[in-house]
């Protein structure tokens, strides 16, 4: 049986995109094209009383995001999507060991979720190009971006070490039912 082919998009809000985040527009069409062509797909959703209470129009995820039909919705409280919520027994439910991962931001929600979600051994492939940030203090969105692709890239999880892909890459290989393709 081939392997299900799953998106989990982090944090793509109105409210965390009230900050200004790199290539917006070419980031959400990327995220569209893993999430039409993945057999699931998982939501996660940050909530904070203040600035994304839940139900609001700050919680609700970008009008131009394709939301599948029998999509799953995961909100969280902290950087990390694992940490205190559902994700980990959804994953086990649907017999999930695997996925693709994109979305906001770069270093903090997706950066945390990558990391923790190798320790607890899934395999994850990140779509090098579909996941976004803002500018900081301390570098600019495109440099922290370049910056965490490598950090992931360089991982050491001797059993297993996360993948990082462009989208192009990951939907080649969805279209001919081949293994991702193992990048030096």
């Amino acid at each position: 049986m081939p392997t299900r082919r799953v998106v989990m998009v982090v944090d793509m809000q109105n409210g965390v995109f009230a900050t200004p985040r790199l290539n917006r527009e070419a980031c959400a069409a990327r995220i569209n094209a893993l999430t039409q062509a993945a057999d699931a797909v998982i939501f996660i959703q940050h909530a904070d009383e203040e600035a994304l209470p839940e139900g609001s129009e700050a919680f609700a995820l970008l009008a131009e995001l394709n939301q599948p039909e029998g999509a799953f919705y995961v909100t969280k409280s902290a950087c990390d999507a694992f940490y205190n919520t559902s994700l980990d027994a959804l994953l086990r439910e649907q017999s999930i060991d695997e996925f693709v991962i994109c979305g906001c931001a770069t270093d903090y929600c997706v950066d945390a979720t990558i990391k923790n979600g190798v320790s607890r051994g899934y395999r994850i492939t990140i779509a090098d190009d579909a996941h976004t940030t803002a500018d900081r203090p301390a570098a600019p969105a495109d440099v922290l971006i370049r910056h965490y692709n490598d950090v992931w890239r360089s991982f050491i999880a001797p059993a297993n070490p996360p993948q990082v892909l462009p989208t192009q890459t990951i939907l080649d290989a969805w279209r001919t039912n081949s293994p991702f393709p193992v990048l030096s």
